[in-house]
């Protein structure tokens, strides 16, 4: 009889080659990301790709970004043009993901693009997912590793109450340097549409692009993960901007100008940085949620910087719920 619950392992070089053969043979392994935890298979393997859905609860129209090891190896799948190729050499590794072509013989599973003909694709900035990513010897498709619209893991403590046996094996490498999913910019077309705010702030690819990316038109195809309205959400109702907080909620504070009165208040930076902010940002709201409490609050925070991607998540996991499908069990 199989564990009851996954092992977590330290990211020594055994695990990660333990890791590999899970991957190589079909199985699925959760593993940090400088952003955050992913639930990793191979990205080649229809059924493996086709595990992450059944292991998340993940709708089927929502694609999959897949990592390699070094950019290069991503056009083997993808095509890059000119404006790819400045990004690719200035941001990757790094928390920079790139919405592109598939290339006619894309070996990428069709179900990691949700039917489109385009790819995400990155390359993480994280030792052991690099180490992973080369012992393994192809792409790995991996969306954060929890439960389809809940808050992603930054440890792997959270993986484990997320998705417990559903996933064979947790690397542990310590909580994520970032703490915010990487940033989505589309390059398939003609101009620029930035996707998701995230680890790579804005004003950086306004530099190098010369131009503001756009948003995703309204009712668009999702090109990547982490598009739906409703997403990152603890159980937990949460309220946006709030001045103060009750004595029955929870607070999200932020800077050093803190309203009294919460039943429990966790600052996500007391001094106002937003890198502190968006590293303890999914951590807090999940000790916030199993706190029990009937309301989160959450304070303002700056919509500049890494504040974009924060301000972005917390919209998310405040939209309204849409009502779950109705599914069969096998």
């Amino acid at each position: 009889m199989s564990d009851p619950s996954p092992r977590i392992r330290r990211s020594d070089p055994e695990a990660i080659a333990e890791a590999a053969a899970i991957l190589k043979a079909g199985g699925l392994v959760a593993f940090p990301t400088e952003t955050v935890y992913g639930l990793g298979a191979d990205a080649r393997d229809d059924a493996a790709v086709a595990g992450i859905f059944a292991a998340k609860g993940r709708p089927r129209f929502n694609p999959l970004i897949a990592h390699f090891g070094e950019w290069e190896a991503a056009e083997e799948d993808v095509v890059f043009d000119a404006r790819a190729e400045r990004l690719a050499a200035a941001c990757w590794p790094g928390p920079l993901t790139l919405v592109l072509p598939r290339r006619p013989d894309c070996r990428i599973s069709l179900l990691c693009s949700a039917g489109l003909e385009t790819q995400a694709v990155r390359v993480p900035d994280q030792a052991v997912a690099r180490a992973l990513l080369r012992s393994v010897g192809r792409p790995l498709a991996a969306p954060s590793a929890n439960r389809s619209g809940r808050i992603s893991p930054t440890a792997a403590q959270a993986v484990e109450s997320e998705l417990g046996k559903a996933v064979d094996l947790i690397l542990d490498d310590g909580p994520c340097r970032i703490g915010l999913e990487s940033t989505v910019l589309d390059l398939s077309g003609e101009r620029p549409r930035l996707l998701r705010p995230g680890g790579l702030p804005l004003e950086r690819l306004i530099d190098l692009l010369g131009e503001v990316p756009e948003a995703r038109a309204a009712n668009a195809p999702l090109a990547s993960p982490g598009l739906l309205e409703s997403h990152y959400a603890p159980q937990t109702p949460l309220r946006l901007d709030a001045a103060a907080a009750t004595a029955e909620e929870g607070l999200l504070a932020f800077g050093p100008d803190v309203p009294a009165g919460a039943a429990m208040t966790l600052n996500l930076s007391p001094s106002g940085d937003l890198t502190e902010a968006a590293a303890n940002l999914f951590a807090y709201l999940r000790r916030l949620d199993a706190a029990g409490l009937p309301a989160i609050a959450a304070m303002p925070v700056p919509e500049q910087g890494l504040g974009h991607a924060i301000r972005d998540r917390l919209r998310r996991a405040a939209a309204p719920r849409p009502a779950p499908a109705p599914h069969s069990t096998p």
